[in-house]
């Protein structure tokens, strides 16, 4: 099957780029499981963007250049800043419904946020801009969304019939799940836009198909990938032996939410319902960059031996949090807490996925015909920790100028050759899916013990250990049997866990999200870890 361009991911970036390109092109965009099934709908809190009079690009720009420790390239920040107004106009435009008062936007703020500037619907944004995008692209004739395409490999030259040696990605691979088949799928141009690799931790707020897919496939295609061991950590999730990944956004904290400790049951702690942010960072407390709030968070966790600590915000009025939070009220009631009356439970958990595909202001990676968006790249945007809300915004900017750089060069790419079918005659179901699941296991839980919110050399050599040990059974096993989608998965797990340790085991230094005891201190010069395939 071939496409004037095809779009591995249907979340914010991936459907922006197909927007933006339709009007000149076909586009298939591929979901791995339903199209809405992607991190984006889960976003509670907003999108950041300078729409205040009092407000400026400046402040915006420093706001995310301090919270990304320095590690951020300048320019790609004031590229999205800038761009950002123009892309809520987008949004509204396709009818986002963002709060107003008195029909000016309601801006809330978060935290390492100087001024209110992030657009919201009420505490749901992320379910209302994928379902605005969602429609609109449903309703082009140039765009073909096809749900339950799980993308096996990126398409290169050395799939050709008859191989040149070209650099050229030419599409991908991808297991209908519909069919069980294998369909060789090219297009000109290829947009990863799959998300992150939340789903490598044992805690986190990602979906359930955030595997790293895109990141493992740019890496073995031969792309570069950078920062991968800046892996955010959202402060607070919902502590709740049954529900492991509601997240209670950011929000909460910015409109008066206080981080306290919980009372001490056996009277083994002092300080018990007392907030304890100001021991870690005076000056902004709760308002912190959402680093420094998860290591205070896990500090006090390990420090006293608790299970979690209290988001308080019962001292604002009734009305005003279900007002704000309604969707947050009615899940939490929902599992007997009434967050009008009584503290939130909350821990850390893996959030987003900084790191990526190294690509520049027009999306393009290192390879012709791969360009990459939203969370599955490394824009230079979030640096050493992404500000709040930046994220959305980062899919809307880099979705659409993706988009505009391939219809801009179209007349320059070549069309793709002859490509082999995917060969399935060597492989055979499998009678033991059990070693899917063991490994995959596994593999979250040290990298949730060793590669977490505060690292040791030690434990970064451990997690490497048990890295290569598990690529061989893995790679054995892939090489065995028919593919699956639970083999795809661990198949780019085990490359981005692989991909993570060894970025962090190359920085000697602790910058934002990468916080490892041996090397406490900052370098003078903030550089990005590069891996070159």
């Amino acid at each position: 099957m071939t496409h004037d361009v095809i779009i591995v991911g249907s979340g914010a970036a991936g459907l922006s780029a197909a927007i933006t390109l339709a009007r000149t092109h076909k586009v298939l965009v591929l979901a791995k499981g339903e199209l809405a099934g992607g991190s984006t709908a889960w976003a509670q809190g907003g999108i950041a963007a300078v729409l205040d009079a009092g407000d400026t690009f400046e402040n915006h720009i420093n706001d995310t250049m301090v919270a990304g420790a320095g590690l951020n390239r300048r320019e790609t920040v004031e590229f999205v800043v800038e761009n950002a107004p123009s892309a809520i106009e987008r949004l509204e435009a396709m009818g986002v419904p963002f709060n107003k008062e008195a029909e000016v936007l309601h801006l809330t703020r978060e935290g390492g946020h100087s001024h209110r500037r992030i657009v919201h619907v009420d505490d749901a944004t992320g379910w209302a801009v994928q379902e605005a995008l969602q429609n609109t692209a449903a309703a082009h004739p140039n765009i073909t969304l096809q749900p339950h395409m799980v993308a096996i490999d990126l398409i290169v030259d050395r799939n050709a019939v008859n191989p040149t040696g070209a650099k050229n990605v030419w599409g991908v691979y991808a297991l209908n799940n519909s069919t069980g088949r294998v369909e060789t799928l090219t297009a000109r141009a290829t947009i990863m836009a799959s998300g992150g690799a939340g789903r490598t931790y044992l805690f986190s707020t990602a979906p359930r198909g955030a595997t790293g897919d895109g990141i493992a496939m740019a890496w073995r295609a031969g792309a570069r990938v950078s920062n991968m061991e800046m892996m955010q950590f959202h402060p607070t999730c919902l502590y709740n032996l049954e529900v492991k990944n509601f997240l209670i956004t950011e929000a909460v904290r910015g409109e008066g939410g206080h981080l306290k400790l919980p009372p001490s049951e056996k009277g083994g702690y002092q300080g018990g319902g007392q907030r304890f942010m100001q021991r870690f960072d005076p000056e902004r407390m709760e308002l912190a960059p959402r680093d420094v709030v998860a290591r205070a968070i896990d500090h006090e966790i390990k420090r006293l031996g608790l299970d979690y600590v209290h988001l308080d915000i019962s001292h604002r009025d009734p009305a005003f949090v279900k007002g704000h939070f309604p969707n947050i009220y009615d899940k939490l009631l929902g599992l007997g807490i009434d967050m009008t009356k009584e503290p939130i439970p909350v821990v850390p958990a893996q959030h987003y996925t900084c790191g990526g595909i190294l690509i520049d202001l027009n999306g393009r990676t290192d390879l012709p015909g791969l360009y990459a968006a939203g969370e599955a790249s490394e824009s230079g945007l979030h640096g050493a920790n992404r500000l709040a809300s930046n994220s959305l915004l980062e899919c809307f900017v880099f979705g659409d100028s993706a988009a505009r750089d391939i219809a801009a060069h179209w007349d320059d790419m070549p069309t793709p050759p002859a490509i082999q079918p995917w060969d399935e005659s060597r492989v055979t179901d499998s009678d033991e899916e059990v070693v899917i699941k063991q490994t995959w296991t596994e593999i979250r839980r040290f990298m949730w013990n060793y590669v977490g919110i505060v690292r040791t050399t030690k434990r970064l050599e451990r997690a490497q250990h048990r890295i290569d040990m598990l690529r061989g059974e893995v790679e054995d096993y892939y090489g065995n049997f028919r593919v699956t989608q639970d083999l795809i998965e661990l198949r780019n797990l085990i490359e981005v866990a692989d991909l993570i340790v060894k970025s962090a085991l190359s920085r000697k230094e602790s910058r934002g999200l990468h916080y490892i005891t041996n090397y406490p201190d900052l370098l003078p010069v903030a550089e990005d870890t590069i891996l070159v395939p």
